[in-house]
């Protein structure tokens, strides 16, 4: 067997460390792929599959990549699943030369792992989503945590999950913070509770060994992050919480290599303190993006009115988790209304806000080592329009009320107010306006800041001058008036004549025309004044690039010195986004600050779902018909029916919106509104299968609700539409029956139940605190007209085959279905009878009474043809006779 190239042996010794990555290595100006990674990346990345060399006697597949053109690609690959390491080389050429002479191998080495959860750039990521990576750990059955860390902006949570752990409890916290990837013991796979969890619901889990998520260790790296002798000013901790944040910070010291990262001290958060939302009910809201996946057309994309990309991020999580804190409610709602009635100073802030750049993201990548002199320019914007919005909030402070947002925000940029200038001073006389994205192409130095540079780069544009004028002297000298001095990577400077003038040029020992290339169309030549000139050049470039990397190098120290203070900056103006954001979107929209607290009161006046409003003006159609609401603990379910179309699903989920704005401290859609606080929402609206894990469209509805009635409480707020409508109908009314009642008599939730089974109705006579409204219609020259109001009383139909007339059904069609429906209408009138003393049905479906019309006997007889019966027959009709009579 042939031994591997010193090369081939170095890229198989790094592989070996990184097997779970795609390896890109660098050589000389290309990314190299080799064997399978080179097979995966070329297919995902559409790039041509090439071979080089062998290795145990068979080709070795290869690809790759420009290194100055990786931000290309490298987005592709995270987005296909894969992670990525990048091994780099780490010793100049010239000195593995120096060590081993001309065969020796430049030293390589990973500089970093890019995975889903550990990005950082820009155009790998959503300007408006915090990219969250989290940690599960569990403490054998006693104990069990969420940590999770956003690497681009450096937030820190952790989370206690209740015990004994639910499955629900982990989906809901999950659901809530929607993470890129989320990391776990790799022996967890196999857990009854964890195991396919995080792949079922569609995250990238990535597993670690156990040994990561040891509570000692955590321990240490969490006093190491934040230099802390004790852990008692993160909160009280326990050791599933110490083991997830220990394990996140581990995880980002692997996959950063050296690169140290700016994070904000962790942020323990208490789940009691935010309104518990599960899956399920977050994608029948569609709070953040529509059933089809997208944004547009969701709750956040039409309350969305932020300037900044923090401020959007901020937004978005909020939106997924109201508080229940009524004092921080309150505190977000003071600064809407200041802002509310100082137009002028919010129409100002925002200004000032739409000219600043992601501060939080700017100042990360530098702390990794990633910036570039666009992120110190854009830093140096931030600051700048941090004082001018400092000077606006500093001009109002006399009439801020001190428990606003609004106050604490000046108080983090008073202080530090000359810190902040000044580095911002000092980074725009640095800087050029216009600067490269990275500090390696040099050219971002501002002319007249340093001596030094000035002189280096003068030394070399003086020299292009040079070389200039020698391409007309030597033009001159040879009478080739196409003659030119050009320059590449490969040779350097030389002089280049087509092939037809080639003949011209001096020849012979004689001449200083040296050649250097032959090619089809052109000779090429140079000359030792030449190479001397190139020479100077390139000194120059290169002190003058070494001048600017060591003025980079000490702006990014003055930065990151200030480093925390800066995120806590880009915290406080998310917050200033965020209000002025919710001010704006109220003032335009004649939102009403609601009135929220401790008691059970849901009263809504004349109340508006927020999506369909704005579509509804998008379109230019008709005006939104707005409704009212008043649920409170004596009339605290309301059974909600009416026909098809009619609103019902609007009306419901529009009082879930209310309730989600109203907590996460916005003004809502009504010209009033009292909220009592809502520990818990749930939702059960629509219909959809889950074919993945083989669950039809009933077992889903029937899952969800029975999500609801286990872990619902009296504080929580029920939305429910259609149970049991996939079933057939007796089954379907039976189990909408009895989940009304365990609604009203054993939970005692604020509850919205939409049901088509006009037979439930009769539960208002029965249960305390359930009442019965419906949504309007009005007949009207034989067509229905809709309403769209809700008004106490039951309906008496549901016009479904109306609803199926408007939606093409065949006149035909129409026409029997409205038939048979007369007649299952007058069966049932005379068939069956609802009681007063079962739960649901006298008998559940009461005997058929005879009539005069109808006697079951005599239709018995009546077909019976005596002188041709058997003995046989005559005795089966006997004890057919007998059965009849039995029944009657």
């Amino acid at each position: 067997m042939i031994a591997p190239t010193p090369m081939m042996a170095q890229y198989l010794s790094v592989k070996d460390t990184h097997q779970d990555c795609l390896l890109l290595y660098r050589m000389g100006d290309f990314y190299e792929l080799f064997f399978d990674d080179a097979e995966i990346a070329a297919k995902a990345l559409g790039i041509a599959l090439t071979k080089r060399g062998e290795h145990r006697g068979k080709p070795i597949p290869m690809c790759g990549v420009p290194f100055h053109a990786l931000e290309q690609y490298l987005p592709r690959l995270i987005q296909a699943g894969h992670r990525v390491a990048v091994c780099e080389q780490t010793e100049d050429p010239k000195e593995a030369k120096k060590r081993g002479g001309s065969k020796a191998v430049v030293n390589r080495d990973v500089v970093r792992i890019l995975t889903p959860g550990t990005l950082t750039e820009d155009n790998y990521l959503d300007p408006g989503k915090a990219n969250f990576l989290a940690s599960f750990a569990m403490m054998g059955s006693a104990e069990a945590a969420l940590a999770w860390i956003d690497l681009a902006e450096g937030s820190f949570f952790v989370q206690a999950l209740p015990q004994p752990l639910q499955k629900s409890d982990l989906e809901a916290l999950l659901a809530e913070i929607d993470p890129g990837e989320i990391l776990a013991a790799d022996v967890l796979g196999s857990h009854e509770t964890i195991g396919g969890l995080f792949q079922g619901l569609g995250y990238r889990w990535t597993p670690q060994p156990q040994v990561r998520f040891s509570s000692k260790t955590g321990e240490a790296r969490l006093k190491r992050q934040f230099n802390l002798a004790a852990l008692d000013s993160l909160g009280d901790l326990n050791r599933a919480e110490i083991a997830a944040a220990g394990a996140l910070l581990d995880y980002v010291d692997l996959t950063q290599k050296s690169a140290q990262a700016l994070i904000k001290p962790l942020r323990q958060v208490q789940g009691s303190g935010v309104m518990i939302i599960d899956a399920a009910t977050r994608r029948n809201l569609e709070l953040t993006k529509t059933l089809g996946g997208s944004r547009g057309g969701s709750l956040l994309a039409t309350i969305d009115r932020t300037s900044t990309g923090a401020g959007a991020r901020l937004l978005d999580r909020r939106l997924a988790s109201p508080v229940t804190d009524l004092n921080t409610i309150i505190q977000r709602q003071e600064s809407l209304a200041y802002l509310i009635d100082a137009p002028s100073l919010l129409r100002d802030i925002r200004a000032y806000l739409k000219s600043m750049p992601d501060l939080a993201r700017a100042v990360q990548r530098l702390s990794l080592g990633r910036g570039g002199p666009r992120d110190m320019l854009a830093l140096a914007t931030a600051l700048t329009a941090a004082g001018q919005i400092r000077d606006l909030l500093a001009a109002a402070h006399g009439r801020l009320a001190f428990d606003t947002e609004l106050s604490e925000i000046l108080d983090c940029l008073g202080p530090q107010y000359s810190d902040y200038i000044g580095l911002a001073e000092g980074l725009s006389a640095a800087l050029k306006d216009e600067v490269p994205l990275l500090a390696r192409d040099g050219g971002f130095v501002r002319q007249g800041f340093r001596a030094d540079v000035d002189e280096q780069l003068g030394l070399r544009d003086q020299s292009r001058q040079l070389i200039a004028q020698m391409q007309a002297d030597l033009a001159a000298e040879t009478g080739i008036a196409s003659l030119k001095v050009k320059h590449n990577n490969v040779l350097g400077y030389f002089i280049e004549v087509t092939a037809t003038n080639a003949d011209k040029m001096p020849q012979g020992p004689e001449s200083r025309f040296i050649h250097r290339q032959t090619l089809a169309s052109a000779t090429r030549y140079t000359t030792v004044e030449l190479s001397e000139l190139e020479e100077k050049i390139r000194a120059a470039a290169e002190r003058a690039l070494a001048l600017e990397l060591e003025i980079f190098a000490q702006l990014r120290s003055d930065i990151l010195e200030q480093g925390d203070r800066l995120l806590a900056l880009a915290d406080a103006l998310a917050t200033l986004d965020v209000s002025a954001s919710l001010a704006l979107l109220a003032q335009e929209e004649g939102w009403a600050r609601p009135h929220l607290s401790q008691g059970k009161a849901l009263n809504i006046e004349a109340g508006r779902h927020p999506v369909v409003e704005a579509a509804l003006k998008r379109g230019g159609a008709e005006t939104f018909i707005p409704n009212d609401m008043h649920l409170s603990a004596e009339d605290h379910i309301w059974l909600l029916t009416g026909p098809n179309m009619a609103g019902k699903s609007t009306y419901l989920r529009m009082g879930a919106l209310i309730v989600i704005l109203a907590q996460m401290g916005s003004f809502v859609p009504a010209t009033a509104a009292h909220v009592g606080l809502v520990d818990r929402l749930f939702s059960r609206v629509g219909a959809s299968d889950d074919l993945a894990s083989g669950r039809s469209t009933f077992m889903v509805e029937m899952v969800e609700t029975a999500t609801i009635l286990n872990q619902a409480t009296e504080r929580s707020f029920v939305i429910l539409d259609e149970i049991g409508r996939g079933t057939a109908t007796f089954d379907g009314l039976s189990i909408a029956w009895a989940t009304v009642e365990y609604l009203a008599s054993e939970i005692g939730a604020r509850a919205l139940f939409a049901t088509h089974y006009h037979e439930l109705t009769v539960l208002a006579d029965r249960l305390d605190g359930l009442s019965c409204h419906s949504c309007q219609v009005k007949e009207w020259q034989g067509e229905v007209i809709f309403l769209h109001e809700v008004a106490p009383g039951a309906a008496d139909r549901s016009y479904g085959i109306h609803v199926g007339k408007l939606a093409g059904l065949p006149s035909s069609v129409v026409h029997r279905a409205s038939e048979v429906l007369a007649r299952l209408e007058t069966d049932q009138q005379d068939n069956l009878s609802l009681g007063a003393d079962l739960p649901l049905f006298s008998g559940s479906v009461a005997k058929a009474e005879p009539s005069a019309a109808s006697n079951p006997l005599k239709d018995a007889l009546d077909d019976v043809h005596v002188d041709t019966l058997s003995p046989r027959e005559a005795l089966n009709l006997l004890y057919d006779l007998k059965t009849i009579s039995n029944g009657l």
